[in-house]
C-alpha cells in the first residue's frame, strides 16, 4: 500500500500525525524560499521540528516569475530554482511538483510553439539541477480553467518524453484529470513515469469521500496495476478539519483495498 499524506504546512503535522497519516506535502515558495538569499531563509527550522516528514512539496514557482511568455528569464529561473531544490534536498524534500500554473500560463497572443520551448528549457535546466540534488521533479497537469498548457496527463507526457531525463517524471491530479474528463488510458500509458499523486474530489475540490461523489476505484485500479507504491498526497479541502482527517485516511485505505 501506497504511503497517504496531506498537503499542508509542516507546523500542522502534528494533528495529521495523531489521525495517521505517513506525511505532510508542503511548499515550495513558503518553505524553500528561492528568491531570497540562504542567510535570510528560515523554512529550514519549520520542515525539521515536523511532527512528519516533508518528502513532497509543490506551487514549485511563483506566478510572477514567467516560465513562459515574453518575460520569461531562464538566468533569473535558473538562480530561484538553485536555491530552492538545494533547500529542498537539504531538508529531505525528493519531490517537487511542477504546476506552478501563472508561472507557465501562456500569455495572450503568444507562440506557443516558443512557449513549449520555454518550459522545457525551464523544465531542462531544473532537472540538471535537480539530479545533483537526488531530486525529482514531477510535472502536474492543470486543467484549463487554472492554466492553459499541461492540462491533461498525455500533455503532461509530452514534456517528459521530450527531455528524457531521470529527473523529470510524471504525475496524476484526480480533480484535474476529472475535470478535463481525460480516459484512464491516458493513465494506464504513463504509469511507468508516474511517481507522484494528487487525490481530491471533482466536485468542490473537496477531501476524498466527502462529496460523496467520486469514485475512486477506477483510477486506484490503474495505480495498482501498473505497481504504483509511492506517495498519495490530498490536495483538498477537509470539511471540519481536523476532526475528518482520520475518516478520510480510512476512505482511502478502503478504496484501495477495494480497486
Amino acid at each position: 500500500m501506497p504511503q497517504f499524506g496531506i498537503c499542508i504546512a509542516p507546523d500542522q503535522a502534528a494533528a495529521v500525525k495523531a489521525a495517521g497519516w505517513d506525511f505532510v506535502e508542503g511548499n515550495v515558495q513558503s518553505i524553500f524560499q528561492g528568491l531570497v538569499d540562504d542567510s535570510a531563509w528560515t523554512g529550514e527550522a519549520n520542515v525539521k521540528s515536523a511532527a512528519l516528514p516533508v518528502p513532497a512539496a509543490n506551487c514549485l514557482v511563483p506566478g510572477d516569475l514567467k516560465i513562459a511568455g515574453p518575460t520569461a528569464d531562464l538566468d533569473a529561473l535558473r538562480q530561484y530554482m538553485s536555491r530552492a531544490i538545494a533547500r529542498a534536498s537539504k531538508c529531505g524534500t525528493t519531490t517537487l511538483v511542477f504546476g506552478s500554473g501563472g508561472a507557465r500560463n501562456v500569455p495572450d497572443g503568444f507562440d506557443r510553439a516558443v512557449a513549449k520551448q520555454q518550459i522545457l528549457d525551464f523544465s531542462r535546466m531544473a532537472a540538471d539541477i535537480a539530479a545533483t540534488h537526488g531530486v525529482t521533479i514531477v510535472v502536474e497537469h492543470l486543467n484549463r480553467g487554472e492554466c492553459n498548457i499541461i492540462n491533461t496527463v498525455k500533455e503532461s507526457m509530452e514534456y517528459v518524453h521530450a527531455l528524457n531525463h531521470p529527473n523529470v517524471q510524471c504525475m496524476v491530479d484526480s480533480y484535474h484529470f476529472w475535470l478535463e474528463d481525460e480516459p484512464l488510458e491516458n493513465l494506464t500509458a504513463a504509469m511507468k513515469w508516474i511517481k507522484h499523486v494528487h487525490v481530491g474530489d471533482k466536485d468542490g475540490r473537496v477531501a476524498p469521500g466527502q462529496s460523496g461523489t467520486a469514485d475512486y476505484r477506477p483510477l486506484f485500479a490503474v495505480l495498482k496495476a501498473g505497481g504504483y507504491n509511492d506517495r498519495i498526497s490530498v490536495e483538498a479541502q477537509f470539511l471540519d478539519a481536523p476532526q475528518n482527517y482520520a475518516s478520510v485516511l480510512a476512505y482511502l485505505k478502503r478504496v484501495w483495498a477495494e480497486a
